[in-house]
């Protein structure tokens, strides 16, 4: 009913008006009084690595109005609770990851909203972006009090683009213009993770396991996210929640879209291709410093103010990528950027100088293990507000002149083996991977709106909130 520990001391200081204690027994896990008839209560109990779980407690009453009572006092508690969620709009994906996503929903989600007294209306997508366009049109958002998406990060993405297009359309605010400021979203998002990749549900609830977060939509969890816009030239491309990169990640995501047929393996295969090929890019990044805000990206625990004067760094980079959380996957836990935060409004963006790919390939095992990413001397993190990328073949007349004055001949070949990719020779530019959408220009401007969109979910829960399991822990 409430979050805490479920003990039969608790439970006897608000029935010891109803019951006397010589009616009660209790074992160490689970409180029973020990009559009949008897009913069953629901809650959630905590697992190990951050699953939880649909467990019941019975009680046993000699009298049955006593026993109606303590039903409806529980129905009384409950629907007082205004952050529980009553009516859900539900989209589901039925051709992403494995195809299972109607299976996943019917099997081990639907039964619990219905347990719950959960209504829902729901939408089986027919073609991409359906959820989109359906929630910036047709929807009635003001009959529910909440959206569930139940699908992969593709999904997710529809639903937030759908959602906070509404939002501003509703309240007049142009998308267009990157010094726009957003209003937040007044629904709340739940993942049901049914995709090829559910890093976004992993990385805000700890676990991809459906029954799980139908859960934490139950109670009504609620973490606030911060969102990034992106733009070219004054005009909107994309929302992105996780992460964007350029370089290695954008050509990933480019060459694994010609092997979709592979399904979620063309990922390996495309990563291990671009590794091979080692691809590097010219260009410079201008970015606003985070201020007044606590935590680096490599130490969380101290507080390091910047100011608000714009820095720029030209280089030659394997990947540049900006990390909206920690972007942590079953494959990689800690993540891209493990001190990232969901909603202080800052990005953490990575810069990855060129260097051999002995160097890459301890920069990319880092991820997998304990060791700090970002120890490395071709490494460089900073926490932005924003951003912008200028690739080097777009850069202003007079900068590419000084570099041709600073670099001679040898560059003027090198542009020309670059605009011929035939040769072998590194292209002249990569794409952006927009968390796992293919961005069509390369020039970009980001800018993080903080706190616009909220989920049901609490963020990742500390180890020892699931240390004690002898005792089951109810909410």
């Amino acid at each position: 009913v409430a979050e805490g520990r479920f003990t039969a001391s608790t439970f006897f200081s608000e029935a010891s008006d109803y019951i006397p204690p010589k009616y009660c027994q209790y074992t160490s896990s689970v409180l029973i009084l020990c009559l009949c008839p008897f009913r069953p209560v629901l809650y959630v109990e905590r697992c190990q690595r951050h699953r939880w779980r649909c467990a019941e407690v019975t009680f046993a009453c000699p009298d049955e109005a006593l026993c109606q009572l303590w039903i409806s006092s529980i129905r009384e508690q409950l629907a007082a609770t205004t952050s529980r969620p009553k009516h859900l709009l539900v989209y589901i994906n039925p051709y992403g990851g494995k195809r299972k996503g109607k299976h996943i929903y019917e099997l081990k989600v639907a039964p619990l909203f219905a347990q719950a007294g959960i209504r829902t209306h729901v939408i089986v997508t027919d073609y991409a972006n359906h959820a989109r366009d359906h929630l910036k049109t047709q929807a009635e958002l003001k009959k529910f009090d909440g959206v569930v998406c139940v699908g992969g990060d593709g999904m997710f993405s529809e639903i937030i683009h759908g959602l906070i297009w509404r939002t501003q359309a509703d309240n007049g605010r142009n998308l267009n213009s990157p010094e726009e400021t957003l209003l937040p979203c007044s629904l709340r998002i739940g993942i049901i993770p049914a995709g090829s990749t559910d890093c976004i549900c992993f990385a805000t609830v700890g676990t991809n396991d459906p029954v799980t977060s139908a859960l934490h939509i139950i109670v009504g969890d609620s973490q606030s996210m911060d969102v990034c816009s992106v733009h070219h030239n004054n005009t909107f491309l994309r929302y992105s929640v996780s992460l964007l990169g350029y370089g290695f990640y954008g050509d990933v995501l480019t060459d694994s879209e010609r092997k979709r047929w592979m399904g979620p393996a063309r990922y390996d295969l495309s990563g291990v291709k671009m590794f091979l090929t080692h691809h590097y890019y010219e260009g410079s990044v201008s970015y606003l410093p985070a201020r007044d805000i606590i935590g680096t990206p490599r130490d969380p625990g101290r507080c390091h103010s910047g100011d608000m004067e714009w820095r720029t760094i030209r280089g030659k980079f394997l990947a540049i990528n900006a990390a909206s959380m920690s972007c942590a996957c079953p494959r990689s836990p800690k993540g891209l950027s493990p001190a990232a935060h969901l909603a202080d409004g800052t990005t953490d963006l990575i810069l990855v100088r060129k260097c051999s790919r002995f160097d890459f390939l301890r920069h990319l095992l880092r991820h997998t293990s304990k060791d700090d990413q970002f120890d490395l001397n071709f490494v460089e993190v900073h926490r932005v507000r924003r951003f912008c990328f200028t690739p080097r073949h777009c850069q202003s007349d007079s900068d590419l002149e000084l570099d041709l004055r600073e670099n001679g001949k040898r560059q003027i070949f090198s542009q020309i083996c670059r605009d011929h990719p035939a040769c072998g020779c590194t292209p002249a530019y990569s794409s952006w991977n927009c968390d796992g959408e293919i961005l069509t220009h390369t020039a970009i401007d980001v800018r993080v709106h903080c706190q616009l969109i909220k989920l049901f979910a609490r963020g990742i829960e500390e180890p020892t909130v699931f240390e004690d399991l002898t005792n089951p822990c109810a909410i």
